[in-house]
């Protein structure tokens, strides 16, 4: 398995990192350095990069765990937790499990906001490990924010906010008021764009018809929004199409990464919601947030 990796390195180490292990894979394409570099890319943030490394090494190296440990933190990353967690998985068939990777799986599920398994694994790894600072503030974090959002939703003000930049990895988000404040009042279709477009990195929003009509617009993305409108509503039928043939039901939910904008279609009662953010968009947050305000829409 990955040794736990130093957070600490500098942009300049890491860049003397990606030459050396780029050097060695083009003498030897069929090296395992290939999940050393997809690392190094991930830390610069280079996440398109770090996917391709390191899914091709693994084309190569299927059996290599520690490359599957490195592609699970590479999913976590573009906020594809369920792709992450399978990537855990294999990992553990590979190499069976360690501390490292089981911390892994416990921000898996913070992310996921599945707080009850990430409290049981991690009371489990902090009994076997009582001074393990990352596995207690891991466990702090699992066990305060499903109280912070609950006092949150009562229209109260926690006492001692969580702090969830203590830890290097995680970056799921603090719950902000404005999407959970009073979390069960109905939305109408223009207060959730007004919402949605609130959050840092979305510049745009649309609630439109089954037939790819606008209905409702908060629209500051050099898009066309009748355009946008009506491609998603036909790439969707399609898609119903196609899935439907195979058994698997509607599409609920789409997110197209693109060159320049991320598209995020949510379907809903009359329509579907298209929120087109920029490449800077914590996607695990934008998973979190938009569905969550779709769900409190009444028409």
């Amino acid at each position: 398995m990955v040794a736990k990796s130093d957070s600490t390195a500098s942009a300049s180490e890491i860049n003397d990192r990606i030459v050396k292990c780029e050097r060695i894979l083009q003498s030897d394409p069929n090296s395992q350095i290939f999940a050393a570099l997809a690392e190094a890319y991930r830390k610069q943030g280079e996440l398109e990069k770090a996917f391709h490394v390191c899914q091709n090494g693994l084309r190569v190296h299927p059996s290599y765990g520690s490359a599957h440990v490195v592609m699970a933190k590479i999913n976590m990353d573009r906020g594809l937790y369920d792709w992450a967690e399978a990537e855990i998985n294999k990992a553990i068939e590979i190499e069976g499990t360690n501390r490292a990777v089981e911390l892994l799986l416990a921000e898996i599920h913070i992310y996921r906001g599945e707080f009850n398994a990430a409290v049981k694994l991690l009371r489990r790894l902090h009994q076997a490990d009582p001074r393990n600072d990352q596995i207690r503030k891991l466990l702090d974090i699992a066990l305060r924010i499903p109280q912070e959002q609950a006092m949150v939703s009562q229209g109260r003000t926690p006492t001692s906010p969580i702090q969830l930049s203590e830890t290097p990895s995680v970056k799921t988000q603090r719950p902000q008021s404005s999407a959970t404040k009073g979390q069960t009042e109905p939305l109408t279709a223009a207060e959730v764009l007004k919402s949605s477009v609130q959050l840092p990195d979305v510049d745009g929003a649309l609630f439109f018809n089954n037939e790819g009509l606008v209905a409702e617009s908060e629209w500051s993305a050099g898009l066309d929004a009748h355009a946008c409108a009506a491609t998603m509503t036909e790439i969707g039928k399609f898609l119903d199409q196609e899935l439907v043939k195979h058994s698997f039901g509607k599409v609920s939910a789409l997110m197209i990464e693109t060159k320049l904008p991320i598209l995020y279609v949510l379907r809903s009662s009359g329509g579907m919601f298209l929120f087109v953010c920029n490449a800077k968009i914590n996607l695990g947050t934008l998973r979190m947030r938009m569905p969550a305000l779709v769900e409190r829409y009444h028409a």
